[in-house]
C-alpha cells in the first residue's frame, strides 16, 4: 500500500555551498537586511511547507555557515563543493536517500539564494506530485523553471549521477518530461545574485 501524501516522508534540502562569486561571498553567509540568515529563513520555510527531516548542504565557509543552521536542520558537509552545484546536490540527494530504507519518499530542493520562496509554492508541488515516491517536478515562473524541485525515491540516484559541474537537474528534469507547476501567481521565482 503506498503512504498518502500526509504519510509520506519528505525531506527539504537546502543547497548552500557555493563559493558566491558573483555575489562576493558565499550565499549561505547572506543575511536579510534584518539580519536573518538566509538558511535559517530556508528551514523555516520547508519545515512549514511540510518537510519532516531538512537538510543543509554547506562547502565554502562551511564551518561559517554551518554556525547558521537552525538545530531543527542537520548539516550535509561537501567537501567537492568547488566543482559547482551538482557537488552539492549530489551530497545531498545521497544523505536524504539514507543508507537503508529509512530514506525519503520524495526531496524537495531549493537553493538558499531564494528566501523570498513561499511555502504555500512548495506546497503547491508536493499536492500536485502524485505519488511522491515517483515524482520529477519542478515550479515554474510564467513558464520559467525554478524552484523547487520534487524528486521522488525512485528518482534520486538516476539525478545524483546524472549532475556535473555547475549545473543542477535541470538536463535530467527536461529529458525525463517533468511536471511543471506554475507558482507565478506565489512569488517571482527570482533567485538573488547580487546584494
Amino acid at each position: 500500500m503506498r503512504p498518502t501524501a500526509a504519510e509520506a516522508s519528505v525531506t527539504g534540502l537546502v543547497l548552500a555551498a557555493g563559493a558566491g562569486t558573483r555575489f562576493g561571498h558565499p550565499k549561505g553567509l547572506a543575511r536579510t537586511d534584518a539580519g536573518e540568515s538566509w538558511v535559517a529563513i530556508a528551514v523555516r520555510m520547508l519545515r512549514a511547507a511540510g518537510c519532516d527531516r531538512i537538510l543543509v548542504a554547506v562547502g565554502a565557509a562551511g564551518d561559517e555557515v554551518a554556525a547558521l543552521v537552525p538545530p531543527e536542520a542537520e548539516v550535509v558537509r561537501v567537501a567537492d563543493w568547488a566543482e559547482g552545484l551538482s557537488a552539492s546536490l549530489r551530497a545531498g540527494l545521497i544523505a536524504a536517500s539514507g543508507a537503508d530504507a529509512s530514506g525519503a519518499d520524495a526531496v524537495v530542493v531549493i537553493t538558499v539564494d531564494i528566501p523570498d520562496l513561499p511555502a504555500a509554492a512548495v506546497r503547491r508541488v508536493l499536492a500536485a506530485a502524485g505519488p511522491l515516491p515517483h515524482a520529477l517536478v519542478q515550479a515554474v515562473y510564467g513558464g520559467r523553471p525554478g524552484h523547487p524541485v520534487v524528486l521522488g525515491r525512485t528518482r534520486i540516484a538516476a539525478v545524483a549521477a546524472s549532475v556535473r559541474g555547475d549545473r543542477g537537474a535541470g538536463p535530467y528534469l527536461a529529458e525525463h518530461g517533468a511536471q511543471r507547476v506554475e507558482c507565478g501567481d506565489l512569488w517571482s521565482g527570482e533567485d538573488i545574485d547580487s546584494r
